[in-house]
């Protein structure tokens, strides 16, 4: 996971972002969205494809500050519990984050052959599921929890 992105950054920002120095070397990317404000929340999912690319990010960008916006955050990276771009389609093509905005909807790219790196279409569905009237937990978040 990439932390403390500012919030005004969009998944596109994001994605042009790593592309400088990653292009091709990860296969999933969701920046975490604030449906309500339409601003980011600070953290995406990234999954690169070899593990050294981790490496790589992490020792021309950690602990610097973003580019746009004067921010005066610093990216970090951490360890996601859920690892992988199977098991991060697994959890995300059931979720209600598929029915929002494409642009704040999971992405994921080929990981090998002639189109690596391209956009690949998300897989449908496997599971009935139906777009929820209410926002999130934090009333308006990414999160899966239903709001009391």
């Amino acid at each position: 996971m990439i932390r403390n992105i500012p919030n005004k950054y969009t998944q596109k920002m994001l994605k042009d972002m790593l592309d400088e120095t990653h292009k091709n070397t990860y296969d999933f990317l969701y920046l975490r969205m604030d449906f309500r404000n339409h601003c980011n929340v600070g953290y995406a999912f990234i999954n690169f494809i070899d593990p050294r690319s981790v490496i790589t990010l992490a020792e021309q960008k950690m602990g610097k500050k973003w580019t746009m916006f004067n921010s005066e955050k610093r990216l970090s990276i951490s360890y996601a519990a859920v690892q992988g771009k199977i098991a991060l389609i697994q959890k995300f093509r059931n979720s209600h984050v598929m029915a929002e905005e494409e642009a704040y909807q999971p992405k994921i790219f080929y990981s090998s052959g002639p189109l690596q790196g391209q956009e690949q279409p998300f897989p449908k569905p496997n599971a009935a599921y139906q777009k929820r009237q209410y926002r999130y937990q934090s009333g308006s978040s990414g999160s899966t929890k239903k709001s009391r």
